[in-house]
């Protein structure tokens, strides 16, 4: 069975940071230690507001990083031409709104066909892996297909937000359908939003799954227990699930 890899996504040390507008907690230092303890890449959003991740961090991130940078961002001009000039391994297209505490739903790339299809040619040109962050859907992983994305992650939130057993089993069904659906079809299939330490397992256990984003749940724990034991268990818990 393939290896579930870990991306950590620190975009909430970067919260802490701005909300004090200090120089502190250090989202790289934080990037930094996941990689020691285990990440196998590290994920980070730079949202049009900037109300986290700020421009000089995905620089110092990616050229500091020994394993790759997940870039999220919008699909707009302006996110883009940054990443073009960044280069991070993986950009991941997400939906964006502005009143949004986080990532609500997937991005419709059936309705947004041509505007999703460019920004995976302008940034695959560059040699950027992307990646569409879709619900679990198979019309949305058709798209994917048609937009030319070599990637999908899909997302779990409605999963790790199901109240009730019934509910979160029907959740989990829909996820495993369109990972095996997706995965039929050739398309490297990622997966994330919500998950955490009591949820996880079941996800990581999806076989045609490879990678997983979690960030929130990881930089919550490391608040106890810091960064590198945070990491280690959550890594833990996804090859036990394998």
């Amino acid at each position: 069975m393939i290896t579930m890899l870990l991306g950590v996504n620190i975009d909430h040390v970067a919260t802490l940071r701005q909300a004090r507008g200090s120089a502190y907690p250090s989202p790289l230092e934080a990037a930094l230690a996941a990689e020691d303890a285990g990440a196998d890449y590290i994920t980070l959003h730079l949202r049009e507001d900037r109300r986290h991740i700020q421009d000089r961090d995905v620089v110092a991130m990616r050229e500091a990083l020994r394993t790759r940078m997940n870039l999220e961002a919008a699909v707009t001009p302006e996110m883009i031409g940054f990443a073009r000039r960044v280069r991070p391994h993986d950009v991941c297209l997400v939906p964006e709104r502005r009143a949004e505490l986080t990532t609500e739903g997937g991005l419709d790339v059936a309705g947004a066909l041509k505007r999703v299809g460019h920004a995976c040619r302008d940034l695959g040109a560059v040699g950027i892996r992307v990646s569409l962050f879709i619900d679990a859907d198979r019309k949305q992983i058709d798209a994917a297909l048609r937009a030319g994305a070599p990637v999908v992650e899909l997302h779990t939130g409605g999963y790790a937000e199901a109240r009730g057993s019934s509910r979160q089993r029907k959740e989990l069904d829909r996820i495993r359908a369109a990972a095996e659906y997706a995965a039929g079809k050739g398309l490297h299939v990622n997966a994330g939003h919500g998950l955490n330490y009591g949820n996880v397992g079941p996800v990581a256990a999806i076989s045609q799954i490879r990678e997983l984003n979690i960030g929130h749940a990881i930089v919550a724990r490391a608040v106890f227990v810091g960064m590198a034991q945070a990491v280690r268990e959550m890594k833990t818990l996804l090859s036990t699930a394998r």
